[in-house]
């Protein structure tokens, strides 16, 4: 028995440097990923963590024994475990066997590729395994090209973007949830031997009860700023599933499009591209993944991440439906004042012989309503040059109603399963239009095409979605496919966004859906913005901005001051603490300000201009959150650090008020322990009382190590504080 071990341990080290094996280190400046490809045998993932070089590859196998996972294990033929891959082939058989046929290096205008050609040994199915390092960032991508070699049809059943092995230990996995109006809550669940399976099915708005992103330690319970941990996201608009399977030696992360009733058929010399999946390791805790996505999304996921952002007020909840043209013309008077540089009107402005007076009629009747607009949406933009703000406008164009003109013509427009009567959304009357359908693509486009040609001088769109699928039918597809209706459909949504971001590439367009129901970097590089969630209650949205800054950065969090009482939640919380929690993002108001009093007013005046200043470092620099609202220790607290750190914003309140109580310590990680900061108060709700802290000077040592005491600050109920510090 020891003989066979000894021959066994010669053999595999031998296997680690044979001539036939070729090892590939893909890096970024902080993390690598490790893959052998061995020529007409097998591929796999040596390692994927902190940076190494391509000398270290033998030491991997000198030390660790139980890492080496197969590159894209297939279903059917020597394998009894977790498959990226399941396929029916023309005979009917359902296994794949797949070696290497090549590797090799390769790279484009955005990163290094490092590119794994995997070939059946007897049908015609060739699979190339993609793997991306962008440049400038530490995100290393993957995904995955299907091509069907052969005449023909290839049915595909599993077709992952990613299969990732990971360091077993004391894993915890760390991912958003939620629902409309309380979106991406933190949870964080130990991960036990199993199974655990996050997925959506709701096909529209796939990033409500579950955001496609995950995080995973790998020594530990989350910390902030120390730790191994490991995030990822998938790059996908549909349905999707995430699974992480653990065992005591194992632990693997598969994600990709959902395969529930999503058989695809890959006819002959197609090619099926997966969507990517992003991912990234830190050494500096969950903080580290999030700062490593804000940058790679400023750079590569996000439209103009590198261009500021509007300060805009939206008509929604100052006015609802009761669009009037000298409503609008009121506000945006109103909010050039405040020092704003955008109006948006937002729905009810559309509707012929069905005017849209409320969410029951008119989707996909997109014609002016000229009982409200006389002068048409061409007389609001003039009226916006007039007072010095940008124009920006409502659509919901991927929906209809079933009371309405397109409706009426086109029936055969909506999804709808055969034999049954359509399920229908808000209103009673709400459907969806079908995009597997070229022609129907068209017409989507043409809704925003139509207003920019007649209306150029339109600035921003805000893109609606406000409807689930929930008819798996489509008039377009043949019969027999089906079941390709949710890949389908958002292949056709992304021609659409892409037609209209190669015609208007410079118009700001904003994703909502039902507020945050598509907070995925699956819609975001065609959308500059998304809406965080139709909820604007300031106390709430604390934590639905805390959760979503764990992958999304600021830069991209719509952020708005409502009314008090809030009208979804109905709590009064002050108009500074309002105006404070909105400047976490991108700042903008949500009600009319001709219900403002003069005191609220002035002060707006003064944070719009205060947060002029700051801009920058809000949306363009990296974010360290200090104290969560989730720890209930009765404040949070959150820091945005110029990439320099020679200016800092600090954001705290008090969201547990009891009498002569303790004001935790606020440790500002990331400050410069080399620099002296100056401290400035910029939202004193009385500008001759700033709180006792303006003025004063104090080093990043004292900062990083002892912290800002706020109690005199933060000493009654919903108070808060934003403070600049500027390394003098």
């Amino acid at each position: 028995m020891k003989i066979f071990y000894s021959l066994l341990t010669s053999a595999l080290s031998l296997f680690a440097i044979s001539a036939s094996a070729q090892h590939y280190v893909l890096s970024t400046p902080k993390t690598s990923i490790a893959v052998t490809a061995n020529q007409d045998g097998n591929a796999y993932i040596q390692y994927y963590g902190a940076k190494i070089e391509q000398n270290d590859i033998q030491g991997l196998f000198n030390v660790r024994s139980n890492f080496t996972r197969p590159l894209y294990p297939q279903h059917g033929y020597n394998n009894n475990k977790e498959e990226a891959i399941s396929a029916i082939l023309p005979d009917g058989n359902t296994s794949l066997d797949l070696a290497v046929a090549s590797a090799g290096r390769s790279s484009d205008p955005t990163g290094q590729l490092l590119v794994v050609t995997l070939k059946d040994k007897v049908y015609p199915v060739q699979v190339k395994v993609y793997f991306k390092a962008y440049n400038g960032t530490d995100i290393i991508s993957t995904w995955s090209d299907i091509t069907n070699l052969g005449k023909r049809d290839i049915k595909l059943n599993r077709y992952c973007s990613a299969f990732m092995p990971l360091q077993r230990g004391d894993n915890y996995l760390v991912h958003m949830h939620g629902a409309w109006a309380a979106e991406n809550e933190i949870d964080n669940t130990p991960v036990p031997n199993g199974e655990i399976v996050l997925a959506e099915k709701d096909g529209m708005r796939t990033a409500w009860v579950n955001n496609p992103s995950i995080m995973m330690t790998l020594d530990g319970s989350p910390r902030e700023e120390s730790g191994q941990v490991f995030g990822g996201t998938l790059l996908w608009s549909g349905n999707y599933k995430i699974r992480c399977v653990a065992s005591n030696r194992r632990l693997t992360v598969i994600a990709g499009i959902n395969e529930d009733n999503s058989q695809y058929t890959l006819e002959g010399g197609e090619t099926f591209t997966t969507p990517e999946f992003a991912m990234t390791f830190s050494n500096e805790g969950k903080g580290g993944v999030s700062r490593a996505f804000h940058t790679w999304a400023r750079k590569y996921a996000l439209q103009h991440g590198d261009r500021l952002r509007d300060i805009l007020l939206n008509s929604w909840e100052g006015v609802y439906f009761d669009i009037s043209q000298p409503k609008m013309e009121e506000m945006m008077a109103n909010v050039h004042k405040l020092g704003g540089e955008l109006f948006v009107m937002d729905d009810g402005w559309f509707g012929n012989k069905y005017p849209r007076n409320n969410g029951t009629s008119s989707l996909g009747d997109w014609t002016v309503d000229t009982r409200k607009l006389p002068g048409g949406i061409k007389s609001l933009t003039e009226a916006a040059k007039r007072h010095g703000v940008k124009f920006g406008i409502w659509i919901e164009p991927e929906m209809a109603n079933i009371k309405s003109e397109l409706y009426e013509k086109h029936p055969d427009w909506i999804l709808q399963v055969k034999n049954r009567k359509p399920t229908v959304g808000r209103g009673g009357t709400q459907v969806l239009l079908d995009l597997c359908n070229p022609k129907v693509q068209d017409f989507v486009y043409s809704v925003t095409d139509n207003l920019m040609k007649e209306n150029p001088d339109i600035a921003y769109i805000k893109w609606d979605c406000n409807f689930s699928l929930m008819d798996w039918g489509s008039t377009y597809l043949p019969a027999d496919r089906q079941s390709e209706l949710n890949v389908r459909y958002h292949m056709g949504l992304r021609k659409v966004l892409q037609r209209i971001r190669t015609k208007y590439p410079d118009l700001v367009i904003q994703c909502c859906a039902s507020g945050g129901g598509r907070i995925s970097y699956g819609f975001l590089p065609w959308f500059d913005e998304f809406w965080c969630s139709d909820n604007t209650d300031a106390f709430q949205r604390l934590f639905i901005q805390w959760g979503t800054s764990h992958f999304y950065p600021a830069i991209a969090m719509a952020a708005h001051v409502s009314a008090s009482p809030n009208h979804q939640t109905k709590r009064e919380t002050p108009f500074k603490f309002r105006f404070d929690v909105a400047m976490q993002g991108r700042l903008g108001i949500e009600l009319d300000p001709a219900k403002m009093s003069n005191q609220e007013r002035e002060f707006a005046t003064r944070a719009i201009a205060s947060y002029k200043e700051i801009r920058p470092v809000v949306q363009l620099g990296d974010l360290y959150r200090l104290i969560s609202p989730f720890e209930h220790k009765c404040i949070s607290a959150l820091m945005y650090a110029s990439p320099d750190k020679s200016k800092l914003v600090v954001y705290a309140y008090n969201l547990n008020y009891l009498y002569y109580q303790g004001v935790p310590t606020i440790k500002l990680t990331g400050a410069d322990e080399n620099k002296v900061y100056r401290i400035k108060d910029l939202t004193p709700w009385d500008a001759s009382k700033p709180c006792p802290l303006n003025g004063k000077t104090v080093s990043g040592r004292v900062l990083h190590n002892s912290g800002l005491q706020l109690d005199a600050s933060l000493n009654s109920p919903m108070a808060s504080v934003v403070l600049e510090l500027v390394a003098e």
